[in-house]
Parts: C-alpha cells; structure tokens; sequence
C-alpha cells in the first residue's frame, strides 16, 4: 500500500492531477491532494480527497508526493516527483522555468524526447535525481483521438495567455476582430482565457455571447479541444495540448512563430489564416507530425500508468549511487513563510 500526494498550486493543476488520482485509486492506493494557494482549495470537486493544512499532510506521512509547481515543501515525508504544470510555451521565462533545477526534486517525469534530453543532461551534471519519460498525465483524456463529427460551421477554439506583451486577449484590435467575426456567423467560436487574466478582460469576452460565440469558465480544456477544428492562440502551452489530436493552430504574433504554426501578425490577416488552416495544408500538418513525435510521442492515454510504475520504481530502488541535495536555504524559507511553517523539519 503506498500513499500518494498530489501537490499542487493553481486551479488549471487539477485536470493534470486528476488522471494521476484515477490510475492511483484503481490501483487500490491512498492519494490526498494539497495546494499551497488557500483560493485554489475553492475548485476542488468532492471526489478529490484534500489535506487542507501543512501538520495534516505530515501525519498523513506520503510516500510519493507527485509535484505540479516549480518547487515543493522538503520538510513533506517521501521522494519528490517534478510532474510538470504545462507544457513549453516558448515564453522566455517559462522556457528557463522549465529548465531550471531547484534542488527539490528526486525524480523528474518528462513528456518527450524535446525535455527529455535536456533533463537527462542536467541529472548528469547535478547527480541528485533521475529522470524517465513517461508523457504527461494531463493529456490522458484526450486519447484515443477520435474523429471529430461534421458540423454545419467551422468550430474555433480561442484561447489565450495572461502575459501582457503576448496576449491577444489584452489586443483591442484582436478583440474587435473577434467580435466582428463572431457576429458573420460564418463560425462557432468557443472561447476560454488563462485564468491569471484580469476580470474585466474575462468580462470582455462573456458579453460576445451570442448563438456564434460561447465563453468557458473552466480549466479542463480537453472537452473543448474534441470540439474545435482549429485554435486560434497567441503563445501558451495550451497550443501543444491542442495540436496532439493533429488539428491545425492558428496565432497571432506568437513569441516564435515555428513551422508547425499558422502565424499572423496583422489582424486583417486572421480571417483568411483561420480560412487556410481549416483546409489543413499538407506542409503544416507534416511539421504537426514531426513536431508531437518530438514533444510528446504517446498515443494510448497512458502516460499517468507510466507515471505511476516509474515513481513506485524509483521508491522502491537503491538510490545510494545519487548525491544529495543542496541545501536550498532561501528556497526553503520562502516556502516555509508560504506556508507558515517555520520548524526545521
């Protein structure tokens, strides 16, 4: 019998711990979850069993506790597995976020041979941690791709960032394009924003509603992906998940604007981008093919099973021949004053 816990912090966390839950649980195993943001304890259904305080998750003593923040509290008991909040979207912060080593981590789970690599250079160099590619569990859902059915409209997906110099959703220009678009009926639009958005700019897009335009206050996009014909983005890591089911991607002035994407940078060119990519070019969906057999080349919606054998393995395994970990002070206090957990251990 092992007891898991799944650590997290933001509400969008939930959809890429919830197949980890369902694998544990049909295994017959424990599993708690955890946030360290008081507000994201709000979007929890009831079939997730939480541990709402720091001396609750030390009595419970985890074995595993599987970690979808950049860092995580040490004075927690079991090895710590790095099972990652998204997927690269190619913002600079976010590309030496991904990256970046902290010292907490055990074991690092990665979602293709693209991180893959990367990571296993950084066990190499650090020698603390392991690293095995298992794909990544919050894509479970989405498979098996099955086709999506006809309808009388194109399906648009709009999707976008919370970074101010990247976002199309802050773009009054975009907006009103949107808007204009919208209003044709030429297309169904379904409309989701990063929940970091402000407000007032998440109110914005409720009052497009109309029979062409359908806003979504959710974080469990996978439903939304099965729906659309194409998304139209600007530069997030819900790109990557979408082009899994090989469906074309529209963006608007993208951080890098790579082949397997339909990139614009003048918003009277949207119409006629979104018009192209739902005739999915040959040339654009040879590089989606190349660019999912580097990033994230697992097709069975098992990657959470995969998640699971690894960190058991590595549980159970001899792991004299790894160094040990730094001694991270400032990180640690940082989190111990999150949490305000102030003992040594």
């Amino acid at each position: 019998m092992y007891k898991f816990l799944i650590y997290i912090s933001y509400s969008y966390s939930i959809p890429i711990g919830k197949p980890l839950q369902e694998e544990i649980e049909r295994r017959g195993y424990e599993v708690y979850w955890f946030s360290d943001l008081e507000e994201t304890k709000h979007y929890f259904s009831k079939s997730e069993k939480i541990l709402n305080t720091v001396n609750e998750v030390i009595n419970y003593n985890p074995d595993i506790v599987l970690t979808a923040t950049d860092n995580v509290a040490d004075f927690f008991s079991g090895i710590k597995v790095q099972i990652f909040h998204g997927f690269l979207s190619n913002k600079r912060q976010e590309m030496n976020s991904h990256f970046k080593i902290r010292g907490f981590f055990d074991l690092y789970t990665t979602q293709g041979p693209s991180t893959t690599v990367i990571f296993q250079q950084l066990a190499k160099k650090y020698g603390y941690f392991e690293v095995i590619e298992t794909g990544w569990s919050k894509v479970d859902p989405l498979f098996p791709i099955v086709p999506k059915p006809k309808t009388e409209k194109p399906v648009i997906l709009i999707s976008s960032t919370f970074t101010t110099s990247l976002s199309l959703a802050k773009n009054d220009l975009v907006y009103q394009e949107i808007k204009r678009l919208s209003e044709t009926g030429k297309y169904q639009f379904l409309c989701v924003l990063h929940p970091k958005l402000e407000e007032e700019i998440k109110l914005k897009f409720i009052q497009l509603e109309n029979e062409h335009f359908s806003y979504f206050d959710t974080t469990d996009l996978t439903p939304l992906f099965k729906q659309a014909d194409l998304m139209f983005s600007d530069t997030t890591s819900a790109i990557v998940e979408f082009l899994l089911q090989e469906k074309p991607v529209v963006t608007f002035k993208t951080k890098v604007p790579f082949e397997h994407l339909i990139d614009v940078t003048v918003v009277s060119e949207i119409e006629n981008a979104i018009d192209l990519a739902l005739t999915k070019p040959e040339n654009i969906m040879k590089t989606i093919r190349e660019y999912i057999e580097l990033t994230h080349p697992y097709f069975d919606g098992k990657s959470s099973e995969r998640v699971i054998d690894a960190s058991i393995t590595f549980f159970n395994k001899d792991k004299s021949h790894l160094k040990s970990k730094p001694w991270n002070l400032i990180r640690k206090y940082k989190i111990r004053k999150l949490l305000k957990y102030y003992k040594l251990w």
